[in-house]
């Protein structure tokens, strides 16, 4: 069982924007998606979520095309972390947390829902800002509440199956601190027996949290393995045009990606 893209190509306008590509998310494992700006990142993480449907190939949700899927049960499965996530309403933290539990309605009452909204605030450092008006946060702050509320939603394993995570550059906003907390809790997500994939541009961070990296260039999937295997100098300067240091350090669980300046253009 797995959350899968074979084949697709994902389209915006007239033009490609990724693809063909064919990727797998494991229950498990912390799938890291990283490359350089316009690699189609995002636009894959628009296919795996369902929000973009693919010109061409399929996504299948544990082997079953993912726009088969009643939005229900697909929702109590499937959760998604966007860069940017719009709310005007006068929500406060907790009010958004418990939103996650919306496709949970039946299963509990609505103090079941708050407990776990406020567990999921506990797990994202957001639990001071339950009281607290979403529209007066921090982008940080309001980052990490979005991630307590798809942690509320994904909170509830399905009778059948597994939970997979979508997280979409959930680092950029948030200093160094929150940074390892919110990839700390994907790993702990997928310890857990659920399936993570996160879009990154931090290569350490990759290294550190991922146990697979998939290195996306010009909408193509140009490598996928662990971060040992994938994150080499010359891959790095081929697809970032970035020359680096690779170290091992037996105190880290990934190499560490030294930046030594541009590289240069091929003559």
């Amino acid at each position: 069982m797995s959350l899968e893209a074979r084949d697709v190509e994902v389209w915006r306008g007239r033009g490609r924007v990724a693809g063909p590509l064919s990727l797998e998310v494991r229950p498990g494992e912390v799938l890291a998606v990283v490359g350089p700006n316009g690699a189609g990142k995002s636009s894959l993480l628009s296919a795996l979520s369902g929000e973009l449907r693919c010109k061409a190939g399929e996504v299948f949700l544990e082997g079953r095309a993912l726009h088969q899927w009643p939005l229900l049960e697909r929702a109590q499965r499937l959760g998604v972390l966007l860069q940017e996530s719009s709310l005007g309403f006068g929500f406060t933290a907790l009010e958004v947390a418990v939103l996650g539990r919306s496709p949970h309605a039946r299963r509990g009452g609505e103090a079941s829902d708050v407990e776990v909204a406020r567990a999921a605030l506990d797990a994202t450092d957001t639990q001071h800002l339950a009281s607290r008006a979403y529209t007066t946060l921090s982008g940080g702050e309001r980052q990490r509440v979005q991630l307590a509320r798809v942690l509320a939603q994904l909170w509830t394993p399905p009778a059948h199956g597994h939970r997979y995570l979508l997280l979409d550059e959930p680092t950029a906003s948030l200093d160094l601190s929150h940074q390892h907390l919110v990839l700390e809790r994907a790993r702990a997500f997928a310890h857990e027996g659920g399936a993570v994939l996160t879009v990154l541009h931090d290569l350490n961070l990759a290294a550190r949290y991922a146990d697979r990296i998939a290195v996306l260039d010009q909408g193509r999937c140009v490598e996928t393995g662990t971060p040992v295997n994938v994150l080499t100098p010359d891959l790095i300067a081929n697809t970032f045009g970035l020359r680096v240091e690779v170290v091992s350090r037996p105190d880290l669980p990934g190499p560490l990606v030294i930046p030594m300046g541009r590289a240069s253009p091929p003559p």
